[in-house]
């Protein structure tokens, strides 16, 4: 339960830094913040691996490159599934995943976790 509550807190803020660096992510509230994070950390758990599988040819093709599709789309489906939540665009949710991504990444490296 510990490791889920520091993986949802990482995430939230992860999604905090980016909705202030990219133009074109907003959030109206700390709660609707929260609730994204939730959502995001549930779809990468759940249904990113079965969309790696079904995309997999498209994958290898681009030499791995479509994921950062992949996870703009689920970044973007985010922003239209949470309330409060705004992603201006495709192009704008890509940017942002792979940013969250990076931020998550730096984050865990500052708290000392391991993933």
């Amino acid at each position: 339960m510990k490791r889920f509550l520091i993986s949802w807190a990482v995430m939230t803020v992860a999604i905090l830094v980016v909705a202030y660096l990219v133009d074109g992510i907003r959030y109206d509230s700390l709660e609707s913040l929260v609730k994204a994070s939730l959502v995001l950390g549930i779809l990468n758990l759940l249904v990113r691996p079965v969309l790696i599988l079904l995309t997999l040819p498209l994958t290898i093709l681009t030499f791995g490159l479509f994921l950062f599709i992949l996870n703009g789309v689920l970044f973007y489906f985010v922003g239209n599934l949470v309330e409060g939540i705004q992603i201006a665009s495709l192009e704008t949710a890509v940017m942002g995943a792979v940013l969250v991504s990076i931020v998550t990444w730096i984050l865990n490296k500052m708290i000392g976790r391991k993933e």
